[in-house]
């Protein structure tokens, strides 16, 4: 089975990796509303793209660090954890 980033994964990341504390749920009920609204910024995002290349061993696409939504971010997290690039 392929790793999936999570909405909860992605807030437990952004409450360890930026401080933020957002309820999962939010993010999964919102998922177009902006990363910048929950005050992250691409420093931020970029923290976490690092974490996720650690701990999946698989590199994030180029500009992962500037996607705008939580939708945005999971898919394209999503993508490279299936193709494995």
């Amino acid at each position: 089975m392929t790793a999936q980033l999570t909405f909860d994964e992605l807030a437990a990341l952004m409450k360890s990796g930026a401080g933020l504390t957002v309820d999962p749920r939010e993010l999964e009920n919102e998922p177009d509303a902006t990363f910048a609204g929950y005050g992250l910024d691409s420093l931020g995002l970029l923290g976490i793209v690092g974490e996720l290349e650690n701990r999946y061993g698989v590199p994030m696409p180029q500009d992962a660090e500037k996607s705008k939504t939580p939708r945005d971010f999971i898919n394209l997290v999503n993508s490279a954890l299936t193709s494995g690039v």
